[in-house]
């Protein structure tokens, strides 16, 4: 089990605090919904987790078979709706391997972090 403490520290500001390490995440809401936009907004943190989690996957994917995965890189659009309630209705993520990757190994990579998901890679 990981705890994650997050408490809310006014003018639309919330800190989230990782028990095991003690890293601190702050989040802003975005300037559209009320907020400064001084950090993530809590949908921006989940688009993110979205993209990290596609590397991460890949990455151990690429350790267990010897590929070096440095340098690849997730770009993820997030568009949010536009009637109440605000809410994500679409991610769309797009894979960049390193070039010294051969494309033979990158479907497996894939694969492995997007089973089933649309995506769009490079």
């Amino acid at each position: 089990m990981v705890e994650i403490k997050t408490s809310y520290v006014g003018s639309l500001h919330c800190k989230a605090i990782h028990t095991p390490s003690g890293v601190i995440i702050e989040t802003d809401a975005p300037v559209d919904n009320r907020g400064k936009g001084e950090s993530f907004s809590p949908t921006d943190l989940f688009a993110t987790s979205l993209g990290v989690c596609y590397l991460t996957t890949m990455g151990i994917a690429a350790e267990d078979r010897g590929i070096n995965l440095n340098g690849a890189t997730c770009r993820i659009e997030k568009h949010m709706s536009t009637v109440s309630p605000r809410r994500v209705v679409k991610l769309v993520a797009e894979i960049i391997f390193p070039a010294d990757i051969p494309l033979e190994k990158r479907g497996i990579l894939k694969a492995v972090a997007l089973p089933r998901f649309k995506m769009h890679s490079s």
